[in-house]
């Protein structure tokens, strides 16, 4: 069976490998001129540090998706972090997440007292409840509707008051509204609003202390180039510098992709690029999602290490809703962010010249077209400022190289209303309710990314195409037996 993929990103990559392992014959056409989508790095005189993801949650799922896929663990290198993160909160308070149960206990009661019990009861809950909602929501998809709505999803939704905002869930467990915060915020890893996204993502901040948060040796786009070496010993086409002009669709069905006025036949097409922008290759109306949050994002190259720092860290504002209503309300630019950074040079040496490292921060802001990111230097440079004075000290003049990248150059890569992580994680994108990996009535298009459930981030896109090349496997196999 030929098949024909629009986009090179994660999920495509992944989709690709698995399918060419069963006998497909694969081409992959790419807008850009690499592959990776949103894995990248940026790169400037021997600086590189990754473009977008950082965090390597839930590790089992992506190793055994790549050990399927052919690609074994002596292929890249998972380093454990350890501790997880630290958050600054405004007034001086701190909040170290550790690998470890027994020194989480003692973190919590060192800047909560009274709250490790009530930390308990949260992680023995989150793991029936994780338990119940691997299998429920991560290893199913619902091209069928109907697939979703059985007596036992029904009442894991309920345990789960999926209904409730993922802050107020958490509220339930912990007394201090900045510990909240600590199990709420991870909602924006998805681009979601902690005070509006579904309870269901809480599993989240649970996996992170149950799985642990990794790192990749060389950073997480270094595994761009091992999925490509291994397509291409598979004998996967790669098609670079290749945008596709259009779905060719005959009598309710794809017959192939149109590149560069060429038309290529296929079997079946698989959409990769970001879902809702794919509504105009597929001649389908465009529906209208609630996009994900945006991000500001800074690139630093430092002259000089900082050796007492943490590889992720969160600096928290005066007012952590009122950010969020900034964001995904007013949409206007934040007074007081939060702010996320990330810095690998504290354990790989690989980023930098000997000597100096490399600096990630991230400021969740609106997506949209509301800003003129152009005319917001004095906001850029307020991030710089607070970035030196709560966590980096002498960073300006430490920075030999800089470089920004706001929602604007989100919206010109082609991601939908320049949100960073897909459509939002909001209770009616969801699930059920979010697009699937079989999303038009046409019998033969597919589609795989962050937009399509189970949902974003990098291991959850893995376990996405590993679900469309299951069904594309099966389908194949049924199509052979009515043949014969």
């Amino acid at each position: 069976m030929k098949v024909g993929i629009v986009g090179g990103g994660i999920g495509g990559l992944t989709t690709a490998l698995l399918l060419a392992k069963q006998g497909f014959q694969i081409d992959i056409f790419e807008k850009e001129s690499r592959l990776g989508g949103r894995l990248a790095f940026v790169e400037h005189n021997g600086y590189r540090i990754d473009e977008g993801p950082t965090i390597v949650l839930l590790p089992k799922m992506l190793t055994t998706i790549l050990e399927e896929a052919g690609i074994s663990s002596n292929q890249y290198e998972l380093i454990q972090c350890d501790p997880l993160y630290k958050i600054h909160f405004a007034d001086g308070t701190t909040y170290t997440k550790r690998a470890t149960e027994e020194e989480q206990f003692c973190e919590i009661e060192r800047s909560f007292p009274g709250e490790s019990e009530n930390y308990k009861r949260f992680m023995v809950d989150m793991k029936k409840r994780f338990e119940v909602g691997e299998k429920a929501f991560l290893q199913k998809s619902f091209v069928n509707k109907w697939d979703f709505w059985t007596w036992q999803n029904v009442k894991f939704l309920k345990q789960l008051n999926a209904n409730q905002s993922m802050h107020k869930f958490v509220s339930r467990y912990f007394n201090d509204e900045r510990l909240a915060s600590a199990y709420a915020l991870q909602s924006l890893y998805i681009g979601g609003n902690p005070y509006s996204s579904p309870a269901i993502y809480s599993l989240i901040p649970y996996s992170e202390h149950a799985h642990g948060i990794f790192y990749v040796k060389g950073g997480y786009a270094s595994l761009v180039p091992v999925l490509e070496k291994a397509l291409k010993k598979a004998g996967v086409q790669i098609h670079l510098n290749a945008p596709v002009d259009e779905l060719i669709i005959e009598e309710n069905e794809a017959r192939g992709l149109k590149v560069r006025g060429e038309i290529n036949e296929f079997d079946s097409v698989i959409l990769n690029g970001d879902f809702p922008s794919m509504a105009k290759l597929s001649k389908v109306k465009e529906k209208k999602y609630v996009p994900s949050s945006s991000c500001l994002l800074f690139y630093f190259g430092l002259n000089k290490r900082y050796a007492h720092s943490n590889i992720h860290q969160y600096f928290m504002g005066q007012d952590f809703n009122e950010h969020m209503d900034q964001v995904f309300k007013s949409k206007t630019v934040p007074t007081d962010p939060a702010i996320y950074t990330f810095y690998p040079s504290l354990i790989d040496d690989t980023l930098a010249p000997e000597g100096k490292g490399v600096l990630y921060a991230l400021v969740p802001v609106p997506s949209g077209h509301d800003i003129d990111w152009d005319k917001e230097s004095a906001f850029m440079d307020q991030i710089i400022d607070t970035l030196e004075q709560k966590g980096f000290p002498g960073l300006r003049e430490a920075i030999e190289w800089k470089q920004i990248r706001t929602p604007k150059d989100a919206c010109d890569f082609g991601l939908y209303e320049g949100g960073s992580f897909g459509i939002a994680p909001e209770l009616f994108q969801s699930g059920v309710f979010r697009p699937q990996l079989q999303p038009y009535e046409y019998k033969n298009v597919y589609a795989v990314g962050a937009s399509i459930h189970p949902g974003g981030g990098v291991p959850i896109v893995m376990q996405g195409a590993k679900l469309l090349a299951d069904s594309l496997v099966q389908a194949s196999h049924q199509s052979f037996e009515k043949l014969s």
